[in-house]
């Protein structure tokens, strides 16, 4: 399961995907949109991305991992658009027959997506918005001549 969905995550349904009698261990990875950054208070946040091409790498990013991993079975949403504090923006599950395989697919899958998929980030705070330059929380550089 791969997926960049417009409104909340089911977790139900993403576990559900990954389930097998043969996996003894399930590991998630929640994300979701905590209410300050760099010390000040953010209000919400809106994802934004090129659809083709991060599908295409969350794709990439689960082939890379089932290479790694034969054993385990991997689900990676992402949610786009406007979110509000406390929600999801982002799950990963993987699961495998032992926790260790679980652990470090999931992990290197959250990790990949932070550096190479194409999503933006906005963040609204009291008295500003920023982009988010990528998912590793770089500030994004502002344009010469753009005014902001």
């Amino acid at each position: 399961m791969i997926e960049l969905v417009d409104g909340p995550i089911d977790a139900a349904r993403v576990l559900a995907a990954v389930r097998s009698g043969s996996c003894g261990a399930i590991v998630t990875f929640d994300g979701t949109v905590r209410d300050h950054h760099e010390g000040r208070r953010v209000l919400l946040l809106e994802y934004h991305a090129y659809r083709p091409m991060a599908h295409e790498m969350l794709s990439e990013i689960a082939r890379d991992a089932a290479r790694r991993w034969p054993d385990v079975r991997l689900a990676i949403v992402h949610r786009l658009g406007r979110l509000e504090i406390g929600e999801t923006s982002v799950l990963v599950a993987a699961a495998a027959p032992h926790r260790a395989q679980a652990f470090e697919a999931a992990r290197h899958a959250i990790e990949r997506i932070k550096v190479d998929v194409p999503i933006w980030k906005k963040e609204y705070y009291d008295g500003g918005v920023i982009w988010v330059g990528d998912q590793t929380g770089e500030q994004a550089p502002t344009p010469r001549g753009s005014g902001t």
